[in-house]
């Protein structure tokens, strides 16, 4: 009896360890505790990924930033007095975009497009219109706002009954003059009562179909590697050399007339944009005047000027558009914010111009 019970033991120690032995030999399997509650789990965290950026409900066709609701309204194309005795301007701040063109004799005016801001803002002061300001007003789909023309504006606007509001033709009442300066750089208005005008004059106001500029997405941005601070732009006379420098803490360009700050009559704010474009076209003198012709349709050299980056490029336009900029055939998107574009001759060349550093 004790040989069998000692055999007996020996099995048993045997099987023992052959179980012990398969239970280890099953990698990632837990043994279930003898009282049969499992353990806690240990949680694995998960990767933290940023939140995406909320998408607006609605956007500014010429800005991309956010709005509360659809923009409906009409713009209006206002020609903005830019000799010395004008400025500082009222309203520029508010404008979505704005051209800086040559106009006769060197100085140079500011078409203007109001869209998405300044209800009540005083704006001015205001000025003639040429044919070429006249293309890129409506190119926008807005009401022309300007006190005079050209004798070929005049003529464009009466015979292809274009839709404008001319202080000294047709709608007066709705400007007023400002007795702190002299005339004719006293003249204002703003845009209430301008869109008050336009429905007097029977033109529409409201307005869906506004060409719109594509955008940066948030966290995007130019992808040149030509850095670009300083940006001095030269049309003509020395007394209308632009200036922009960059801010790299908030995103915008400071603009300068003449190594002085450009700031806005009301409120002493420097004038800032997100995008500054210069780009180049056909000037043609027209008569001992000087007033010119301005190709805005073939397309050309363009330089734009983004979060404190070059991209050197070309403008194109197509019929019933404004004016694009592309690279490669594919179009340049806008930094959400305002735009300025300056619009210089091809001669002597366009980067002549054109001073970046």
């Amino acid at each position: 009896m004790p040989l069998k019970s000692s055999k007996l033991s020996w099995l048993l120690l045997i099987l023992l360890l052959v179980v012990l032995l398969s239970a280890c030999g099953k990698s990632g399997e837990t043994v279930p505790p003898a009282d049969g509650i499992a353990p806690p789990q240990t949680a694995v965290p998960e990767e933290t990924l940023p939140p995406e950026p909320a998408i607006p409900a609605y956007t500014a066709p010429l800005t991309g930033l956010p709005l509360e609701e659809p923009l409906t309204r009409r713009p209006l194309a206002i020609m903005i007095n830019n000799a010395p005795a004008a400025r500082p301007q009222s309203g520029l701040i508010d404008a979505d975009v704005v051209y800086e063109v040559l106009a006769e004799g060197g100085v140079t005016r500011l078409i203007s497009i109001f869209h998405s801001q300044a209800d009540n803002a005083k704006i001015g002061p205001i000025r003639s219109i040429r044919p070429y300001m006249i293309d890129l007003g409506e190119s926008y789909h807005g009401v022309l706002v300007h006190a005079g023309a050209s004798n070929d504006a005049y003529a464009i606007l009466q015979r292809q009954h274009k839709e404008d509001l001319d202080e000294i033709t047709n709608a007066g009442s709705f400007f007023w003059r400002d007795k702190s300066r002299k005339a004719p750089h006293n003249l204002y208005s703003n845009v209430e009562k301008l869109m008050e005008g336009a429905a007097k004059r029977g033109y529409a106001t409201e307005e869906t179909a506004v060409p719109a500029y594509t955008f940066y997405k948030e966290n995007e941005q130019p992808n040149s590697l030509e850095t670009v601070n300083n940006v001095e732009i030269k049309f003509q006379l020395d007394n209308y050399r632009v200036s922009y420098l960059y801010d790299a803490a908030t995103g915008q360009y400071k603009r300068s007339i003449n190594g002085e700050p450009h700031t806005d009559l009301e409120s002493g704010e420097q004038i800032t944009a997100a995008n500054v474009i210069v780009m180049g076209a056909d000037h043609q003198v027209l008569d001992d005047v000087g007033r010119l012709d301005v190709g805005l349709s073939l397309g050309g050299e363009a330089m734009l000027f983004q979060q404190g980056k070059v991209t050197r490029a070309e403008w194109i336009r197509k019929d019933g558009d404004i004016i694009r900029f592309i690279k490669d055939n594919v179009e340049l998107p806008m930094v959400p914010g305002k735009t300025f574009i300056h619009v210089v001759p091809n001669t002597p060349d366009f980067s002549s111009h054109v001073k970046a550093e």
